[in-house]
C-alpha cells in the first residue's frame, strides 16, 4: 500500500498526531455527537476498502506503464537488430562480390546474396513506402501509384529468387520526372526493406554497333551481379539489335544464353571461346531483378525494336503525365527551398524569395523552366546557387540575400536589402569566340555567296527552334545532311571543314570534328568486312561532320555488292545518329545524280543540295592575292590585268580540268619559284614582290 494512502487511513482512525477520534472533523471542532465504536469501525473498514482499491489501480497503472516501456524497448531493439542485419547483409554482399571476382564463388551467387528478406507484413511496408513516396514526389499521383503497384506485383503473385521480378515499361515524354520518380520510389522501397539496393541505369545508346557488344555484356553482367535490384534501360531504339535480342530473351525467360563462353576475371567477363574453362559463364540470369525500360512511346515503341513477344512479357506500363501549373509551382517551391538550405549551409546567408504578383515572381520563372522539363528547373536553381557562390568568392559581405525578378524578367538579388543586382550576370556567358572566328573565316572566303548564306541561316533556324521549345511549343529537328556538287577546286572541302566548326559553335553538334573519307575507307576487301568498317567510320564522326569526297565512287554499278553494302550501312547510321551527325557528300554534279539512285532512301536523306559554281577570273585573282599574302608575298600592280585575263581564258576553256582554286594555288607556287631565279639575277629587287613575268602567263 502506498505511504500516502496509509497515512490517510491512520489519520482517519486516530486523527492527526495519533489520537483516536470517531468523527470526520478535526478534534478542535466541537462534535455534535460522538460516534459509537461500531460506526467508527465501519468507517475505518470503508476507508481500508477505498485505500485497497486505489492501491489496485496504482498497481495496474504501474504494470501498464511497465508494459509500454517493455514494448517500446522491444520495438527499439527489433529496429536495432534489423539495422544491424541490413549492415551485415551489405557487408556480406560486398564480401560475396569480392569472392566472386576472385573465383571463390560461382558467377551469380553474389547477386543472389544481395536480395533482402521481405518484411513479414508486406502490406504495412508498402503502405509506409507509399507515404515516403508521396512526401518525395509532387503531383503525378496516378503515375506514382502505378509505379508502386508495379514493384508490388511480384510480392502478390509470387516470384522465384532467380526469376525476373517484373518487366516494367515507363512511358511519357522527357522532362516529366520519370528518372526522379523511379529513384525516389526505389529509395522509399529500400527504406522499408522491400528492395535491395536502389537503381542501376544503363544507357543503351552507348552500344550502337557490333563493336560494343562485348562492352554491353560486361556492363549488363556487372548490373545483374550488383546489389541494385532495379535495372533501368533507356534509349533502346539506338542500341545494336544483337544487344536488344539478348535483353528481350532475358525479359522473356529470366535468362539469356550467350553466343560464346566467358570466364570471370576480376569481376569482368572475358571471352573464352569454346574452351572448357572452370567457372565458365554461358548464360546470364535475371537474378531476381526488376527490368525497367524507359520509352516515351511505351510498350508500342519498344515492341518495334524488342519484338511482340517482349511486349507480351511486360507486367506493367506506367505513363508519366504532364505537370499542372500548380504542381510545377510546388516543385519550383521545393527547389527554391533546397536552394535556400544550400545557401544557408554553404554560404552562411539567409536566403528568401521576394513576394511578387502572380505570374511575375521567381517561383513562376522557375515553374516556366519546369514546363520545358523538370531537369531544366534543377539546372536553373543550380545556376542561381553558382551565381550566389560567385558573389561570395568575390568578397560580398552579407547576412541575408533576397531573390526576385525585375521588369525585364532578369533574376535579381538584394544583399541585406541593398540595391538590386543582376544575379546571373556574374556567371561566365556562353563562349562565342569560335563562332565569331568561323564567321570571319567564312566571310574571308572569296565568292560562294549562296553557299555562305545557307550556312549562316542554320543558326537562325536553331535559334528559332530553341525559342519554340522555351515557349512550350513543338520543335522540328532540322535535317542538316548536305550534298556539295561542283567542279574540283571550288571550295567544297574548305566549306565542309567550316561547317563542322560552325555547327559546333552554334550548339548544333557536340563535337565539330571533320572526318574526311573516301571509298577506300568505307568499302572492305572481303565479304563481311564492309559493314563493320563503315560503322566504325560513322562512330568516329558522331558529334561532328562526316565528309565523303568523290562519294559517287562508292557505287560502281549493280554488281558492286561491297559498295552497296557501304551505302546501306551509311543510310542506317545516318538515321541512328541523326541528332548528332551531319554527313556531307561531295562530287561532280552528273555523277552525284547517278549515285543517288543506288539506294532508295539515299536521296531523301539529303534535302540540302548545294551547287558550288566555278570561280570567275576576278575571284581567282583575289584568291591568288590572299594566298600570296598568307605566304609573305605581294603582287605588283602590273599583275592584275594580265593575271585576270589569264584566269578568264582558262576557265572558259575547261574549268573542271583546270581546277579552279587549285589552279590559282599552283600558279602562285610557280611564280614564287620563278621569283627565286629572278632574284639571283637581280640582287636589289624586292624580296616580297611578285611580278607579272613570274607567273608565266603565256601558256
Amino acid at each position: 500500500m502506498p505511504t500516502n494512502d496509509w497515512e490517510d487511513l491512520m489519520n482517519g482512525v486516530f486523527g492527526p498526531g495519533g489520537r483516536l477520534h470517531f468523527g470526520g472533523k478535526s478534534p478542535d471542532a466541537a462534535p455534535s455527537r460522538p460516534d459509537t465504536a461500531d460506526e467508527a469501525l465501519a468507517r475505518a473498514q470503508k476507508q481500508l476498502e477505498q485505500a485497497a482499491a486505489r492501491t489496485g489501480q496504482a498497481r495496474k497503472a504501474a504494470e501498464a506503464a511497465d508494459g509500454r516501456r517493455l514494448l517500446q524497448n522491444s520495438e527499439a531493439l527489433t529496429k536495432q537488430l534489423e539495422d544491424q542485419a541490413r549492415e551485415i547483409a551489405r557487408l556480406g554482399q560486398g564480401l560475396a562480390r569480392e569472392m566472386e571476382r576472385d573465383g571463390l564463388l560461382a558467377p551469380g551467387q553474389a547477386a543472389a546474396a544481395s536480395v533482402p528478406a521481405a518484411p513479414k507484413d508486406t502490406d504495412a511496408a508498402f503502405a509506409a513506402a507509399a507515404e515516403r513516396q508521396r512526401e518525395a514526389l509532387v503531383g503525378q499521383r496516378e503515375f506514382a501509384a502505378r509505379l508502386l503497384a508495379a514493384f508490388r506485383r511480384p510480392f502478390v503473385l509470387g516470384r522465384g529468387q532467380d526469376e525476373v521480378k517484373n518487366v516494367i515499361v515507363v512511358a511519357g515524354k522527357p522532362g516529366r520526372g520519370r528518372h526522379y520518380a523511379l529513384a525516389e520510389t526505389a529509395r522509399a522501397l529500400a527504406a522499408e526493406g522491400l528492395l535491395g539496393g536502389q537503381v542501376a541505369w544503363m544507357d543503351l545508346a552507348l552500344y550502337p554497333g557490333p563493336e560494343q557488344e562485348k562492352l554491353f555484356l560486361q556492363d549488363l553482367y556487372a548490373a545483374l551481379a550488383g546489389p541494385d535490384q532495379a535495372l533501368v534501360f533507356e534509349n533502346a531504339g539506338q542500341c545494336h539489335p544483337g544487344c536488344l535480342a539478348l535483353l528481350a530473351q532475358l525479359a522473356l525467360a529470366g535468362s539469356a544464353r550467350l553466343s560464346s563462353r566467358y570466364v570471370l576475371q576480376k569481376g569482368i567477363l572475358v571471352e573464352a571461346g569454346n574452351a572448357l574453362a572452370p567457372g565458365a559463364v554461358g548464360s546470364l540470369g535475371a537474378g531476381g531483378k526488376y527490368l525497367i525500360f524507359l520509352c516515351p512511346e511505351g510498350v508500342r515503341g519498344l515492341a518495334e525494336v524488342l519484338g511482340a513477344k517482349f511486349a507480351a512479357a511486360v507486367g506493367d506500363e506506367c505513363e508519366a503525365q504532364p505537370f499542372s501549373g500548380e504542381e510545377l509551382l510546388a516543385i519550383a517551391g521545393r527547389q527554391l527551398n533546397e536552394l535556400a538550405r544550400r545557401a544557408r549551409e554553404r554560404l552562411g546567408w539567409a536566403l528568401t524569395v521576394e513576394a511578387a504578383a502572380p505570374g511575375s515572381g521567381l517561383a513562376d520563372l522557375a515553374a516556366d523552366k519546369g514546363r520545358q522539363g523538370v531537369g531544366l528547373l534543377a539546372d536553373f536553381c543550380q545556376r542561381c546557387f553558382a551565381a550566389l557562390a560567385e558573389y561570395k568568392l568575390r568578397g560580398q559581405a552579407a547576412s541575408a540575400a533576397a531573390l526576385g525578378r525585375d521588369e525585364a524578367g532578369r533574376v535579381i538579388v538584394r544583399f541585406d536589402g541593398g540595391a538590386p543586382l543582376d544575379l546571373l550576370a556574374v556567371l561566365p556567358g556562353e563562349y562565342t569566340g569560335d563562332l565569331e572566328a568561323v564567321k570571319a573565316e567564312l566571310a574571308s572566303i572569296v565568292g560562294l555567296d549562296e553557299v555562305k548564306d545557307y550556312v549562316l541561316r542554320l543558326q537562325d533556324n536553331i535559334a528559332a527552334q530553341r525559342r519554340r521549345a522555351a515557349a512550350g511549343m513543338k520543335t522540328a529537328s532540322l535535317t542538316m545532311h548536305m550534298i556539295f556538287t561542283g567542279n574540283p577546286g571550288t571550295g567544297k572541302t574548305t566549306i565542309a571543314r567550316l561547317v563542322g566548326r560552325y555547327l559546333k559553335a552554334i550548339g548544333a553538334l557536340s563535337g565539330g570534328q571533320l572526318v574526311e573519307v573516301s571509298r577506300a575507307d568505307l568499302v572492305g576487301r572481303y565479304v563481311g568486312h564492309t559493314a563493320p568498317l563503315t560503322q566504325k567510320v560513322i562512330q568516329s564522326a558522331v558529334g561532328g561532320v562526316l565528309f565523303i569526297d568523290e562519294a559517287y565512287s562508292l557505287w560502281r554499278g549493280e554488281e558492286d555488292s561491297f559498295g552497296l553494302e557501304a551505302i546501306d550501312t551509311l543510310v542506317k547510321g545516318m538515321e541512328d545518329e541523326r541528332e548528332d551527325l551531319v554527313v556531307i557528300l561531295a562530287g561532280y554534279t552528273k555523277e552525284m545524280e547517278e549515285f543517288l539512285e543506288a539506294n532508295s532512301g539515299l536521296r531523301s536523306r539529303f534535302p540540302n543540295k548545294i551547287e558550288f559554281p566555278d570561280y570567275t577570273g576576278a575571284e581567282l585573282l583575289a584568291i591568288t592575292k590572299i594566298n600570296a599574302r598568307g605566304r609573305g608575298y605581294r603582287l605588283a600592280a602590273n599583275c592584275d590585268g594580265p593575271l585576270r585575263a589569264y584566269y578568264d581564258r582558262k576557265q572558259a576553256e575547261n574549268a573542271a580540268e583546270n581546277g579552279n582554286g587549285r589552279m590559282a594555288r599552283n600558279k602562285l607556287e610557280q611564280a614564287i619559284l620563278n621569283q627565286g631565279r629572278r632574284l639571283a639575277a637581280e640582287p636589289d629587287a624586292a624580296l616580297d614582290e611578285l611580278q607579272a613575268g613570274d607567273f608565266e602567263l603565256d601558256d
